[in-house]
Order: C-alpha cells, then sequence, then structure tokens
C-alpha cells in the first residue's frame, strides 16, 4: 500500500538522514519514478523533504522535524508480537523492557485488531525451550546490572571495565572498548577491541563491568554482522583443528554439516553417498560427532579417527558380549 510506503520513506530519511533516489528506491523496492512521485507527495502533503543537487546529493527531512506515525497494520503489529515472544532479549537485558514495549504496541492498535492481533501471536510459537526429543536449551544465567552497565558503555560509546572469567581460569581486570552486542542462540557476546586487537567475550563469563567516562577508541559506524562473520571465520580456522574426510548418507548430511566447523570440499560417489571433508574443532569433537552418525557414516581420514572409532564401536560389543 502506498500509505505504507510514504511511512517507510519518512522513516528512512528520519534515521538515516540524507539518502540518494536510487537507495531509497532500493530499500523500499520500487523504482526510482516511484520514489520520486512518494517525494512529491509527501511535499504536498506538508512534509519539509528537500533534495540537495551535486554527486553526492539525494533528499532529506529539515532538522529536526518530528512526526507521529503510530498507525501499525495487522501484519506489523504481529510481526513486533512474534519478535517480543522470542528469548534473544534477555541476554542483553532488556526482557522487562521488551514486555512493556509489547503491551503498548497492543495498546496502540484500534480496538478492532487488538484482539485479532494478540491471538494470531498466541498461535505461533518462537524458539521453544525444549526440541521434538525434549531436549532443553541451556540458558546462561546473566546480571542485569552487568549487561545494564554493558550496554550503556556500548551506546554511549565509553570504554568499559569488565571482570572476565575465561574457560578453565581464574577471572581477571581489563578494559576495552566495546564495539557492539550480538546475541547467538539467547547467548550474548560483547564485541570489542582490546589494545587494538579484536575481542569477544560471552556476556555469562562477565563477574563485573564499570562504564568508564573515557571515550572509546572505535569507528563511528560499524557492520555487525560483518564483524560477527569475520570473528567467526577466525575462530573455525584457529586452534586445534582437524580436518576429516567422511562419507555420509545423504539423509545425515545436514546434521553432519550442524555439528562441523566448516566443510572444505564435497562430491557425490557413484552409490549416491556424499564424501565431505569438514573441519571440527579438536580430535574428540570429531569423534564424538562421527559416533553419532553410527553407520551412516564412515571416517576415510586420518588414520587416528579410524582407528578410534573401530577401538570404541570393539568396545561396545565386548560390553555386550558378555553375559549380564
Amino acid at each position: 500500500m502506498r500509505a505504507d510506503r510514504l511511512v517507510s520513506l519518512v522513516l528512512l530519511l528520519r534515521h538515516r538522514g540524507r539518502l540518494s533516489a536510487t537507495t531509497l528506491a532500493r530499500e523500499l523496492e520500487v523504482s526510482t519514478r516511484t520514489v520520486l512521485r512518494d517525494i512529491e507527495a509527501l511535499s504536498a502533503a506538508g512534509v519539509p523533504v528537500y533534495a540537495e543537487r551535486g554527486r553526492h546529493g539525494g533528499f532529506a527531512l529539515l532538522p529536526g522535524f518530528q512526526t507521529e506515525l503510530t498507525g501499525l497494520n495487522h501484519d506489523e503489529a504481529l510481526a513486533l508480537l512474534i519478535a517480543g515472544s522470542r528469548r534473544g532479549a534477555q541476554a542483553f537485558g532488556l526482557g522487562s523492557a521488551l514486555a512493556s514495549a509489547m503491551l503498548k504496541v497492543i495498546d496502540a492498535l484500534p480496538e478492532s485488531q487488538r484482539d485479532t492481533a494478540a491471538g494470531a501471536a498466541r498461535r505461533l510459537l518462537v524458539d521453544p525451550e525444549i526440541d521434538l526429543l525434549s531436549r532443553r536449551e541451556a540458558a546462561e544465567e546473566v546480571s542485569d546490572a552487568i549487561v545494564t552497565e554493558v550496554r550503556r558503555a556500548v551506546f554511549a560509546g565509553h570504554k568499559l571495565r569488565i571482570h572476565y572469567a575465561p574457560t578453565g581460569r581464574p577471572a581477571q581486570w581489563r578494559t576495552v572498548d566495546p564495539i557492539g552486542l550480538v546475541t547467538v542462540r539467547d547467548r550474548g557476546y560483547l564485541l570489542a577491541t582490546r589494545s587494538g586487537e579484536d575481542r569477544t567475550y560471552r556476556l555469562s563469563r562477565l563477574r563485573a563491568a564499570e562504564e568508564l567516562p573515557e571515550p572509546a577508541q572505535r569507528p563511528d559506524r560499524v557492520d555487525l554482522d560483518r564483524a560477527w562473520q569475520e570473528r567467526s571465520t577466525r575462530f573455525r580456522t584457529g586452534g586445534d583443528q582437524v580436518a576429516v574426510l567422511v562419507r555420509v548418507a545423504p539423509g545425515r548430511r545436514e546434521e553432519l554439516v550442524g555439528t562441523a566447523l566448516a566443510i572444505l570440499a564435497e562430491e557425490t560417489d557413484e552409490d549416491g553417498r556424499l564424501r565431505l571433508e569438514v573441519t571440527f574443532q579438536d580430535a574428540r569433537h570429531a569423534e564424538w560427532a562421527l559416533w553419532q552418525l553410527s553407520t551412516d557414516a564412515e571416517a576415510l581420514g586420518p588414520p587416528w579417527l579410524r582407528a578410534s572409532l573401530r577401538d570404541r564401536a570393539a568396545a561396545i560389543t565386548s560390553r555386550y558380549d558378555a553375559p549380564s
């Protein structure tokens, strides 16, 4: 609908400043001609949007322009309610704020939409705590006070002093420059730099945090998605990782890929089985992952992995051959 698009256009200009017609067209998934017509419609309606000429020109709103954009259609309200059902906000200490926001979303809806949107949201479940095999997702406990302090430093662009406990080591104090916060499967992470080097800290391992008054040394703009991908790549290619050549039944491919760190190569054998070269975090990880696949997978190499799996199978056979 055009009304929804006009609202989106104003929101884009409010939040991102001057944008070219080409950029607006790409964001709104329309033609540049449509964008120009929408700009004319906004101007005619009294919205102070103006054009700047030149190489770096585009469209912008007059500084200080404010407008109330309270209209939500049914699907937009439903999307917000479903987003509020996810547990990710808990990782950032925003659970209570999110619950309050969801109440305001429902209250802002026209009465005719209020019950239908809330009822539809109750018929969609996102990320339940257990899967079909009753395996419970282990929720990480993070102090609200600690996360609030971290969040303040991230948003304010201030240095952060944290008391952090790496796996198997005592906690130590360190001062970092916070970049942003990431949540993955309800686990929260702080992306930061320390002495100019990239660092990633799991929030559940923070024992204390203190926002400092000094400004953080960090870029003004950051692409968190790209930063996370780069750090994930470095993590997957470092440490004591091992490469394994595996033949696996096609029906178990996704299970294998889901436990591996990366796929280095893949081809199909004449019998239809898949031959993959994958990496695991270490030898123990590789043995565990292939053991889960039973006879649907065969480790072709390295030799030590084949020997380890053979010895484990022999031990199981010996155990059940003996009388009970």
